[in-house]
């Protein structure tokens, strides 16, 4: 029997510092510090909360049981689209069925994905308030939604459980294979990497593409086709369809640049009646 003890694993902190943990309008501080400190145990630092309803607050640094680095690192903003702004892969948290189907993966598919995924970087893990969980409009925003598959007969769970379950997660798809080739899986294209243009094959930030979305939708209404006073389901849907197409920065210039086009043509148009 070999006395040898095993190798402690090793975990790529490039991964875990590039995860952005983002609370919507917590209602409990407390809950801001027991999520800082199930984010402490798995390695997460990136701590985002939006509109909070109190912080900073004595409740959350005690809850958070000595993992007051990642709180006083807390970055405090007003909207969900300012912390989702330089992000590439956006996940938000979902407990109900929604209208609209969206892409629904559990949270080891979700680990998966973040690790493969390297070019997604920096990602967004989103929850909502404890009571309502995230509204419609901001799951709209997110690439996945990540179903915790609890018991059906009691689904209450925690702010925080759901932080710590989720951080497990991350934290396990961080775990370096000593087999592992680090340098797989950076693009889909066998061209050489000089033959490329780098920045425009980048993955396009959220508030990139919230930019194309923006630009289309002023542009429906000059057409016509896109009534703000009967919407339906059409915003719903086109984000949607952004959110599949996971477009990079050259191709959200293209469409932009289309949809400039189309405007200018449009104001010709106008003059020439």
């Amino acid at each position: 029997m070999s006395n040898s003890l095993s190798q402690e694993p090793e975990f790529d902190s490039q991964l875990l510092g590039n995860v952005k943990v983002v609370l919507c309008q917590t209602s409990h501080p407390g809950n801001i510090g027991a999520a800082a400190r199930a984010m402490k145990t798995m390695g997460l630092t990136y701590l985002v909360l939006v509109n909070p309803k109190e912080y900073p607050s004595h409740e959350a640094s005690v809850r958070s049981s000595g993992a007051l680095d990642v709180l006083d690192s807390a970055v405090v903003v007003d909207t969900i689209e300012e912390a989702l702004a330089d992000c590439r892969l956006i996940i938000g948290t979902s407990s109900r069925n929604r209208a609209l189907p969206w892409p629904l993966i559990e949270p080891r598919e979700m680990g998966e994905i973040i690790r493969q995924q390297t070019d997604a970087r920096p990602v967004a893990i989103v929850f909502g308030r404890e009571s309502t969980g995230l509204l419609n409009e901001e799951l709209q925003l997110c690439h996945y939604h990540v179903n915790i598959p609890a018991n059906p007969e009691y689904m209450s769970l925690n702010l925080a459980a759901a932080v710590q379950l989720i951080a497990y997660e991350v934290r396990l798809a961080s775990k370096i294979e000593s087999s592992q080739n680090v340098n797989t899986e950076q693009g889909y294209s066998d061209a050489p990497a000089d033959d490329l243009d780098k920045e425009s094959e980048q993955l396009a930030s959220f508030e990139e593409v919230n930019g194309l979305y923006n630009h289309l939708e002023s542009t429906m209404k000059q057409t016509e086709f896109y009534n703000p006073e009967q919407p339906k389901l059409l915003p719903a849907r086109i984000r949607r369809v952004l959110a599949k197409a996971h477009l990079n920065k050259g191709e959200v210039n293209i469409l932009r640049g289309f949809l400039s086009s189309m405007d200018k043509y449009i104001k010709r148009q106008i003059k020439g009646q």
